[in-house]
């Protein structure tokens, strides 16, 4: 479920090349989740790195996410 999450999540990511021609990633509705690196392959390999991280610690500290595609993270890691 996570890897499914995280796939639809990095479909959203949006990029940009910066002015020093370094490129710069971000999800919309992932606040504080970014990339920037001199590649595009590079941003994005950030990017995914920089989300993983956001969800782990999220999780730890029982934080909500975003829905994307009609998947949830809330609660789904919960022991039934």
């Amino acid at each position: 479920m996570i890897t499914e999450y995280i796939q639809a999540a990095m479909h959203k990511a949006r990029y940009k090349i910066l002015e020093d021609g370094s490129y710069f990633g971000e999800i919309p509705g992932f606040q504080g989740v970014w990339a920037n690196d001199d590649s595009l392959e590079a941003c994005r390999q950030e990017l995914q790195s920089a989300l993983e991280g956001w969800i782990l610690l999220g999780l730890r500290l029982g934080h909500s996410f975003p829905v994307v595609n009609s998947l949830r993270l809330d609660g789904a890691l919960e022991p039934a």
